[in-house]
């Protein structure tokens, strides 16, 4: 059965399956979810505890002997199968698929995996661990949803923060959860429960904020233009491929091109963006980013998406000068404020 991670409590608190399986890019909340499994393993009885790790060399009879083997001593035992990759092959994928329809009543058994791309989902091996097992998909915590979580984790230490503050912590620690349950775990060292100031949190919280390249799309949608210019420059500290950068930006462009030349001949937004396969938190940004910039805008911004790549390949381009870095700032925060 699916389980949302955040019933997780609920359900150790009623009962105790035979199969669990993990699925998560989100590894704080993942490591979270098999903590309190391990938990309520250990309080049931399950006193040993088996760790596979499927690598290369990995064999799948490993899995079948763990599960038949039995402790010496008679205790129920856990056991872990870690799958980094998301990706078993053939054999390990009929290898599950057994698994899940020959369980131990002496056994409990957390499968953890990555987010499982679309075809993945589809593969036999994860319908039948999804027919045996508790399964729980974690998403990842998008930057819409950051300020809320913070306060979700100073509420469980007894402090509290106004919005202010919860925006300036969710600036610092995006896309770094683990970080980000670090800070507020040192807000709880350095600060007694109740409400926090702004100094107090500007003081304690480093900026460890980690950002993808393939999230800029999100800020020059939204017109987020303090977000767009954090990103761009935290992704030049970071060392990030230019290159990468100037790709992901210029395919935006042209994504919006092919939406909005569809719009001028007449086609409904929502049969376009199910043509371009736009979906989840993009395709909600999309259209008022569509109202928002001109079909002329866009065209100009491909032209000056084609000088940044001259600069990037270290040749002159009339319209920039100076650092290609500075150059792509510029054209995304065009797109960003619809012009």
């Amino acid at each position: 059965m699916q389980l949302r991670h955040d019933s997780l409590d609920a359900h150790l608190g009623k009962s105790l399956a035979s199969l669990y399986v993990i699925a998560s890019d989100e590894h704080l909340l993942a490591l979270e979810a098999a903590d309190k499994i391990r938990r309520s393993a250990r309080a049931n009885g399950y006193t040993e505890r088996e760790v596979l790790v499927v690598e290369r060399s990995f064999k799948w009879g490993e899995l079948l002997a763990a599960n038949q083997s039995q402790s010496l001593f008679g205790d129920k035992k856990l056991i872990e199968l870690r799958i980094p990759t998301g990706k078993p092959g053939k054999d390990g994928g009929q290898a599950l698929q057994d698994y899940a329809a020959n369980l131990s009543p002496d056994n409990l058994t957390i499968i953890s995996l990555p987010k499982l791309d679309w075809a993945t989902q589809k593969a036999a091996w994860v319908g039948a661990l999804q027919q045996a097992a508790v399964y729980i998909d974690i998403p990842l915590v998008e930057r819409a949803q950051l300020p809320g979580w913070i306060g979700n984790r100073l509420a469980a230490q007894q402090q509290s923060a106004d919005r202010a503050c919860l925006d300036f912590i969710a600036d610092r620690v995006e896309g770094n959860l683990l970080a980000a349950h670090q800070e507020i775990q040192k807000l709880a060292l350095l600060h007694p429960p109740g409400q926090l100031g702004f100094d107090q949190v500007q003081d304690a919280v480093l900026n460890v904020a980690r950002y993808d390249v393939f999230k800029l799309n999100e800020a020059m949608l939204s017109g987020d233009i303090a977000r767009l210019t954090r990103m761009m420059e935290g992704l030049k500290g970071e060392g990030e491929a230019l290159p990468l950068v100037l790709w992901a930006v210029t395919e935006e462009i042209r994504t919006l091109l092919k939406l909005k030349s569809g719009m001028a001949q007449g086609k409904p937004v929502g049969a376009l963006l199910k043509e371009y396969r736009i979906w989840g938190p993009r395709e909600r940004l999309m259209e008022p980013a569509l109202r928002r910039i001109s079909l002329g805008a866009l065209e100009q911004a491909l032209q000056e998406a084609a000088l940044v790549d001259r600069m990037v390949k270290g040749l002159r381009a009339r319209s920039f000068a100076g650092d290609p870095w500075d150059a792509l700032l510029q054209l995304g925060l065009k797109l960003a404020r619809g012009h």
